[in-house]
């Protein structure tokens, strides 16, 4: 049955119970033990321990955790201490803790939304009013409603007198639903369209009713979206498939390599815990230690800098995935609008006036007609001017009357001074049936002065000639062209006052004043954050519960639609399939009169076609989609605990504008992450390289695993990390947005990558040589712990400096040295320890080294250089082949543009 669509005594009856008695208390307990407490079920969220366990299926721990039980069993046999396995050890906690830390940001979406039922409601139980836990509230109790409840459960009108809800957080549109107890023809009326209907969670802001309970608990519309909330899984993040590709293939070729080192070092006849030694000290060479934490500090910098962007990011993951987005979903109420109605034309009815008159922005209205309008407008209104607490003042009341009244405050006038002069007697308060309300004013001169506002076409005006009635149509016609919400004014002056005292019996022959038209409008800065979001690739989708006329007009103003442009509206999304949808999903940028299903399924469409989707929402209606996004982003100002609790991002302007400012930042964040990926396998694939060659050749293990993790913590780690913080390029907008599936790597980053890595293994095994063969006069004698020692320091420095190389496609000149200052002393700092480490024989015995001495020293800076000589010669040939391909595809296309 389609309560909204039934005459309320059917649906009373149907529901065994009485209007006027309500459930007998014996009936409705036996209900509540069949239908259970009118509350949201929850998901049941993953243990710590269970996120702890998780991480342990990791690759990349996976092997730390490896390395370290066989470097415990070795040291414990050769009694050589536990230093080794220790550094790893806190090497893999450290990854584990900050893993965790960022998933034990649990959810709250559903807490949330529970809050959102009154602990209690007044309900008709055995003829009598009795207040009860809205928890107890069965289908068939009758809820009594007045200004000011939350509605404790879906229910079908009764009775309702001026009833008006607000049902924004169900429906996202802000203006309070006018209600009655009729019956709708339309079987598949959509949320917002169903009049005699209430719902759970939604607040009473005019007017009293009786109403039937049809559902409870889960099966309510909210409910239905809690559902939603729990059934709604997240896919993986761009950033999080990229870094599993990214291990897992770095992960591979480390277990390869020490296969091929395991086995030939056996072959050759070497002893085979000295073999295993080696092999574990090349699992720890491949695997970057530091990855997570600098993917971890650098999406922490981009929140930082957001803050400051009036975005706020949840869960660190959404930073980079910014950078990703493809598709913005956005709400129109609140986001791409300014969610506060104002009045936009008015029309006064004198014969000099042209049907239209546009009010200025800021609030200055011309005219004597016009102010006049105002003037009778603001009179017939209730919204009062109040303090905000902050010092301030704020208008409160109807939308409508709220944006009469905002108007006239900001013409320099009030309407406290209005009726100072011509008081209020009395009013016939508004009711959804009648479509208008009446006040009644004393006149200074004796008498009084009736006005009324409310639909042009149910005002009861005076008879008029066929031309003036002709005008006021066109005139009407012409602000709905706009999706104008059209208010007329009638007026009329008594010298007495019914002796009745029915105040209705003086709305009639009115005089017709003019109407208003009114409408939330764009924000101002709205069209060039599409325009810039556009440019960036960034295809822009509207999705609201208003009327289709409506999100027409805005998204028209916006830029967002063409005149020729169309609007899907909730019917015709419901008569698609998934499959039609996700195929002319990209035909589609405005959706009018959706509901949350229809948000996840256009959401879950895109995402189909390999897109990445940001959706911004306010209401509690938004929640799932929020959730089945990329990124979700929630409203700080005007959005709902629940739509917070289920968003990745907060923006506490609620402007669309900083959404886009938000994906700038994104992009940044990745850029740096790429960066620093490129920069870190690129040393970790060198290292790999260096020690395969030198066990091949004979020469013995080039490095120990304490060296190794040296190098990958302070040579890469500690740069890496000031990498990652680096400025971003002006031009980051103007590219297009970076696929789900985009590898970290280019054919440039690739070829760049193999080009260093060579170069690294180079000077790496040349320095191990040198070290253990080569003696050199008044130097330090040749042998094993100076290979390793020099080995160590080369590859260590060359890391540092290369560093400076990945900054920029162009020459490592070409930026400026002060763009990132922690990165230069950072580097400083590392090429002062390594050297300390070489050079004082003390320190560097506790990590394995000896002391090389000035010469081997001196000796061992040369050979670090050299890699970065070599990049900057692959860079220059890189830019000028790509400078002469460029040229040659210009000079053909001229060519063949001349023929």
């Amino acid at each position: 049955m389609k309560h909204w669509n039934t005459p309320v005594l059917e649906v009373i009856e149907s529901l065994g119970t009485s209007a006027w008695e309500g459930l007998a208390p014996d009936e409705a307990a036996r209900r509540l033990a069949k239908t259970g407490p009118n509350a949201y079920r929850q998901a049941k969220g993953e243990s710590l321990a269970s996120q702890v366990l998780r991480q342990f299926k990791d690759v990349s721990n996976i092997i730390l955790l490896v390395a370290a039980a066989l470097s415990f069993a070795l040291a414990a046999r050769e009694g050589s201490g536990f230093l080794e396995p220790l550094v790893i050890v806190a090497i893999i906690v450290l990854n584990m803790v900050l893993a965790v830390t960022q998933e034990r940001g649990a959810e709250r979406a559903l807490e949330a939304l529970a809050d959102l039922n009154s602990p209690t409601c007044l309900v008709l139980r055995g003829g009598s009013r009795i207040e009860i836990d809205t928890a107890d509230v069965v289908p068939g109790d009758v809820l009594v409603l007045k200004t000011g409840d939350l509605v404790a459960a879906d229910a079908r009108l009764v009775e309702a007198t001026g009833l008006a809800v607000d049902e924004s957080s169900l429906t996202g549109e802000s203006e309070a639903a006018e209600k009655d107890a009729s019956a709708l023809p339309e079987e598949d009326a959509a949320i917002g369209d169903r009049s005699n209907m209430v719902f759970s969670g939604c607040l009473v802001t005019a007017g009293n009713a009786t109403a039937v309970v049809t559902a409870t608990g889960m099966e309510t519309e909210m409910g239905r979206i809690a559902g939603y909330l729990n059934e709604t899984q997240r896919m993986q993040t761009p950033l999080q498939l990229r870094l599993v590709r990214v291990v897992r293939a770095i992960s591979a070729v480390a277990l390869a390599a020490a296969a091929i080192l395991l086995a030939t070092g056996l072959q050759q006849g070497e002893e085979f815990w000295a073999m295993v030694l080696a092999a574990v000290s090349l699992a720890v060479a491949a695997v970057p230690e530091t990855l997570q934490l600098i993917v971890t500090l650098s999406l922490t910098q981009g929140v930082h800098n957001m803050v400051g962007k009036h975005a706020l990011i949840r869960k660190l993951p959404a930073v980079e995935t910014l950078g990703s987005v493809s598709v913005i979903c956005s709400d129109k109420t609140g986001t791409l609008t300014q969610n506060r109605m104002s009045i936009r034309r008015m029309w006064a009815a004198a014969p000099y006036l042209p049907v239209s008159v546009p009010v200025a922005v800021d609030g200055a209205v011309e005219g004597v007609a016009e102010l006049d309008l105002l003037h009778k407008l603001a009179l017939a209104s209730n919204a009062a001017i109040e303090p905000d607490g902050e010092g301030g003042s704020r208008i409160v009341g109807d939308a409508t009357e709220t944006a009469i009244v905002r108007l006239l405050t900001e013409g320099g006038e009030t309407r406290e001074q209005l009726l100072a002069e011509r008081p209020r007697v009395g009013e016939v308060p508004f009711s959804s049936a009648r479509k208008m309300m009446t006040s009644v004013h004393e006149l200074p001169q004796g008498g009084y002065l009736v006005l009324t506002k409310g639909a042009f076409d149910r005002l009861p005006f005076a008879p008029a000639p066929a031309e003036e009635l002709a005008r006021r149509q066109e005139a009407h016609d012409s602000f709905a062209a706009d999706a104008l919400r059209v208010i007329a004014l009638g007026s009329r002056v008594v010298e007495e006052l019914p002796a009745s005292g029915d105040l209705e019996e003086l709305e009639r022959d009115l005089t017709f004043e003019g109407i208003v038209g009114i409408i939330d409008p764009p924000r101002p800065e709205a069209r060039d954050a599409i325009d810039t979001a556009r440019c960036a690739g960034i295809h822009t989708v509207m999705i609201t519960g208003d009327h289709a006329a409506t999100a027409t007009a805005i998204a028209r103003q916006i830029g967002l639609i063409g005149e020729k442009g169309s609007v899907v509206t909730g019917k015709q999304l419901a008569a698609m399939s998934d499959e039609e949808l996700v195929a002319n999903v990209r035909a589609y940028s405005v959706y009018a009169r959706v509901s949350p299903e229809d948000k996840i399924r256009i959401v879950e469409a895109w995402q189909e076609q390999g897109e990445v989707v940001s959706m911004t929402g306010d209401g509690v209606n938004d929640a799932p989609a929020l959730k089945a996004a990329d990124v979700g982003v929630a409203m700080g100002a005007a959005g709902t605990e629940v739509a917070k609790a289920a968003a990745d991002m907060i923006l506490t302007d609620d402007n669309f504008a900083t959404i886009v400012d938000a994906v700038r930042e994104g992009r940044n964040v990745f850029s740096n992450i790429r960066r620093t990926v490129y920069f870190l396998i690129s040393c970790n694939l060198s290292e790999i390289v260096v020690m395969l060659g030198a066990q091949l050749a004979g020469w013995g293990t080039a490095l120990t695993p304490v060296m190794l993790l040296l190098i990958n913590v302070l040579g890469d780690g500690i740069p890496g990390l000031c990498l990652a913080k680096d400025t971003s390029d002006e031009r980051i907008m103007r590219r297009k947005p970076i696929g789900r599936t985009e590898s970290f790597f280019s054919q440039l980053v690739v070829r760049a990558t193999l080009q260093q890595t060579v170069a690294f293994a180079a000077v790496g095994l040349l320095a191990f040589w040198l070290g253990c063969f080569v003696e050199i006069p008044g130097a330090v004698a040749a042998g094993l712990g100076v290979g390793q020692t020099m080995c160590f320091f080369v590859v260590a420095l060359s890391s540092v400096l290369h560093v400076f190389t990945v900054r920029s496609r162009g020459s490592v000149f070409t930026r400026a040295v002060g763009d990132n200052m922690p990165l230069v002393w950072s580097a400083v700092a590392m090429a002062a320890v390594f050297s300390l480490l070489v050079l004082a024989e003390p320190v560097g015995r506790v990590f394995g080294m000896v002391g090389l001495g000035w010469e081997r020293w001196a000796l061992s800076v040369a050979l670090a250089v050299v890699p970065t000589l070599v990049a900057e010669v692959f860079k220059l040939w890189e830019n000028r082949h790509e400078t002469w391909l460029y040229r040659s595809r210009l000079v053909r296309h001229q060519s063949m543009g001349e023929e």
